[in-house]
């Protein structure tokens, strides 16, 4: 399954939001060195329940708007 995910770095907590049909998820980590996308493979593991191994970042590696593959 790909999703679209608008990420928010740098948020005061982590949560994970729908808001107008795109999965909007707040990290803690700052977008340097791949903290954040760290951050956002194990919030998304545990949101949608699946192992972290499970989910990569096809596209927007360096961007806020993410394409995310996540296999069952």
């Amino acid at each position: 399954m790909r999703i679209s995910v608008r990420v928010v770095p740098r948020a005061s907590r982590t949560a994970v939001k729908e808001e107008n049909g795109v999965l909007k998820v707040y990290l803690t980590r700052p977008a340097q060195d791949g903290q954040a996308n760290a951050q956002l493979i194990a919030v998304l593991a545990d949101h949608f329940q699946v192992k972290k191994y499970q989910i990569g970042i096809v596209a927007g590696q360096t961007s806020r708007t993410k394409i995310v593959d996540i296999q069952p």
